[in-house]
């Protein structure tokens, strides 16, 4: 009787980490030979919510050479409207919402404690969320959803709903 002799399973050759044992890998390429791409971010609203706001340096650097000198954000389920920030750099790489956020901030309950979820859309447009200090989601509406040709300066606020 001839013996035999068994590997334990998951040691045996040609498989596990080798891949197919020719060389290649399945395994998707380092991260620092990918693009960087952020298209989404938020922030913490750690001090007073209605002065600038700094956004992360990775999204600044992500938009370098084409920093825009304002961007739109549009809040998610509150209607088409779009409000125009002014954007700040600040020479040394950092991005900060400016003139705008504060008429944005007021209308969407931005306060203390808050997430701030973005989405960049492209076409310097932000897709926002905003989540209170429990880390739930403020939903909003518009009222005046046929009507987005007012002025920034006219805050009139979303009406939150559960």
């Amino acid at each position: 009787m001839a013996s035999t002799s068994r590997t334990p399973t998951g040691r045996g050759r040609g498989r596990g980490r080798g891949g197919r044992g020719d060389g290649s890998s399945s395994l998707p390429p380092p991260p620092s030979t990918l693009p960087l791409i952020i298209e989404e971010f938020f922030i913490v609203v750690y001090e007073d919510p209605l002065v600038k706001k700094a956004l992360p340096k990775k999204f600044a650097d992500y938009l370098d050479g084409q920093e825009p000198a304002k961007v739109y954000l549009r809040a998610a389920d509150c209607g088409p409207r779009l409000w125009t920030v002014e954007v700040l750099f600040d020479g040394q790489g950092r991005m900060y919402l400016d003139k705008g956020w504060e008429n944005f901030a007021i209308a969407h309950g931005v306060d203390f404690g808050c997430f701030v979820h973005f989405k960049y859309e492209g076409d310097d447009v932000l897709t926002v969320k905003v989540f209170d200090g429990t880390m739930c989601r403020k939903y909003y509406y518009s009222d005046d959803e046929d009507n987005d040709d007012e002025s920034d300066d006219d805050v009139k606020p979303c009406i939150h709903h559960l």
